[in-house]
């Protein structure tokens, strides 16, 4: 079984930056796609980015496009989110989410990411 522990978060002023990191703790680790998540408050979880592991092609939701960016190390079983010029609406509880198979069925305990007006 895989865990998820993500790093990272935290308060940052509205055009600052953060980078978040998720680690996977398995001997052997080659999922399909990993993936980033966000859960702002009092709403449902929303996708963020994807990558997959293996070609490290990327998808992003719209409204992050241009501002955040995914990428992973696969020697260190790591995926990273590069947030650049946040803004209030990026507050949330990140998660990062493994798709082992066709689905995300691995997830991360979520970070809390702050941003001030």
């Amino acid at each position: 079984q895989v865990q998820l522990v993500e790093s990272g978060g935290g308060l940052v002023q509205a055009g600052g930056s953060l980078r978040l990191s998720c680690a996977a703790s398995a001997r052997t680790f080659s999922p399909n796609i990993m993936g980033w998540f966000r859960q702002p408050p009092g709403k449902e979880r929303e996708f963020v980015a994807h990558i997959t592991w293996s070609a490290g092609r990327t998808y992003y939701k719209d409204s992050v496009k241009d501002r955040f960016t995914i990428s992973r190390d696969n020697a260190k079983n790591t995926v990273y989110l590069q947030m650049n010029s946040l803004k209030p609406e990026d507050t949330a509880v990140y998660y990062c989410a493994a798709a082992t198979h066709s689905l995300f069925n691995e997830w991360g305990q979520g970070t809390q990411v702050t941003v001030s007006s």
